[in-house]
């Protein structure tokens, strides 16, 4: 009982020990020192791996202690591959020539024996290493020890709140330094001015996102925009593009839905000759190209994890390798991405690096859904049919307040891209220089007309509307009304013998109106 009390008072100091720690290099030096008194070591390194993945680093061995985990001449990059602690003697440690081992081997005293261990989070990411030394080669009466297990595992919960620590002061200072010169209201005012002829609305949600967007382009944060399907998140990755100063370089866009898995990769990196069967000819790359501008990877939640990991190094160096290539190339680009997905969700089912999310969020954007917004849709309609009639020399004046009033009822699945189709395909329906009224509206195809509702030839050769039922049976009177349309504008091609150009005349109607009621009701000329 002796024992376990001591040992019990024991695991209690050196846990305070480390929670009392502000920074990660003093939190690493006390656990170090901890594990060497407690357990009796000659020496105990900490190693800390870059946010890149790419290196470890250990602060005590000054230019000596940076370990490229893809040089496989020291067995660190070994152990952080397979993820396995192992046992290195001294007899092994000898063989190996790695100039920054070595000075790690001489300065613990060339000990017979190192046990390495690799140190992960609960998410999977590898945080380090312990490299423990001592002349006894026996480990497990350490490792398999509950003091040690308890040790180490607050370590690693401690790290981690270090590493959040420190990155979310660096966003906060990097912040506020790219914020600084838009201390001008009038600039930022003109500036959410300028968005409103593209990110149309009125509401409070769209006046907060257009603000945002102002700030989000005067800084070199990377922005994540999240939000449904449909509501609009290309145009905002345009307006930070636009507004910012890189206005006048490019704006690479990439789908990474759009594009399969297997080309992806190549897509982003480019490729040298020869790199890979049927490279005939080196490729630059989407990363090379947006040099100078901004890169929008749309659908971000849709890369592979392992062109997550690649990518996360980009960030991290802004430098990249084409496939094949022997040489690094650097490109200054800003980042903006974007997801319907949830990530959060991603990072919990693993498909998605909580890291990666970190680095792209650090200014994050979310676009509210059309829904939640209804006081929007006069001024969206107005901006599309303003858009139409641009586009077609003519259309609409307006849009009605009974329209208006059924579209307001609607939840819009699609969000904004939903409203324009719906819109334009109203505009298309209703004469020159009217407003757009209920009827030709089409939400869920809540009018089509009933496919038995035909008009059928009378026995003369004639067409009659013998179809139509008794008045006390419509149900339906939207319905009936355009099954009615559909009537008339069969005979009266009928009676043009097909000619759509007589017959749209002879009905008030555009030509082109005409066409489209005619695909509509599938409504043929013979």
């Amino acid at each position: 009982m002796g024992r376990m009390q001591m040992e019990l008072h024991t695991g209690i100091d050196l846990a305070v020990a480390l929670i009392q720690q502000d920074t990660l290099p003093d939190l690493l030096k006390t656990a170090t020192s901890q594990l060497e008194t407690t357990f009796g070591l000659s020496r105990c390194w900490a190693l800390e791996l870059d946010l890149s993945g790419r290196t470890l680093h250990c602060s005590d061995l000054a230019e000596d202690g940076e370990f490229d985990c893809g040089d496989f001449s020291h067995p660190f990059a070994h152990v952080l591959q397979t993820g396995q602690a192992r046992e290195l003697t001294r007899a092994a440690s000898y063989r190996l020539d790695h100039p920054g081992f070595q000075a790690l081997f001489d300065a613990s005293n060339r000990p017979r024996s190192l046990w390495l261990e690799p140190l992960s989070g609960d998410d999977g990411r590898t945080l380090g290493m312990l490299v423990l030394c001592r002349d006894e080669p026996e480990w497990a009466g350490i490792t398999a020890q509950p003091l040690y297990l308890g040790l180490r595992q607050l370590l690693v919960h401690q790290w981690i709140t270090q590493l959040q620590s420190r990155d979310q002061v660096w966003q906060r200072r990097l912040l506020k330094r790219s914020l600084d010169h838009l201390h001008d209201a009038e600039t930022v005012r003109n500036r959410c001015d300028q968005l409103a002829r593209t990110l149309v609305g009125n509401s409070q949600a769209m006046t907060r996102l257009r603000a945002q967007i102002v700030r989000a382009a005067g800084s070199q944060l990377s922005v994540l925009i999240q939000g449904e399907t449909g509501c609009g998140k290309d145009v905002v990755a345009q307006g930070i593009h636009q507004l910012s100063g890189r206005a006048d370089g490019p704006m690479v866009v990439v789908n990474c839905a759009a594009i399969p898995d297997t080309l992806l990769e190549t897509e982003l990196f480019g490729h040298t000759k020869g790199a890979f069967s049927g490279a005939d000819q080196t490729k630059e790359g989407l990363l090379a190209q947006a040099d100078g501008g901004t890169l929008f990877l749309d659908e971000i939640g849709d890369m592979p994890m392992a062109l997550q990991s690649k990518l996360l190094r980009v960030l991290e160096s802004r430098k990249f390798r084409p496939l094949g290539a022997r040489e690094e190339q650097r490109s200054d680009f800003r980042l903006v991405a974007a997801t319907h997905q949830p990530l959060q969700a991603g990072i919990e089912d693993g498909s998605f690096r909580r890291d990666l999310f970190y680095r792209l969020s650090q200014f994050p954007l979310r676009v509210t859904p059309l829904r939640e917004r209804p006081e929007d849709l006069e001024a969206l309609s107005r901006h599309f049919i303003r858009h139409y009639t641009e586009r077609e020399g003519a259309g609409p004046m307006g849009i009605s307040s009974h329209a208006l009033h059924l579209l307001s009822g609607y939840d819009f699945p699609g969000n904004v891209r939903e409203l324009r189709n719906i819109i334009e395909l109203a505009c298309l329906q209703t004469p020159v220089g009217d407003d757009i009224q209920p009827e030709v509206l089409r939400l869920n195809d809540l009018f089509e007309a009933p496919e038995t509702w035909v008009a059928e030839p009378a026995v003369a050769g004639h067409e009659a509307l013998s179809w139509l039922p008794d008045p006390d049976e419509i149900r339906d009177l939207k319905a009936a009304a355009q099954a009615f349309e559909a009537a008339i504008i069969r005979e009266r091609l009928r009676q043009y013998g097909g000619n759509r150009a007589q017959a749209a005349e002879s009905l008030g109607l555009p030509k082109r109106t005409l066409a489209h009621k005619c695909l509509k009701y599938q409504v043929s000329e013979s």
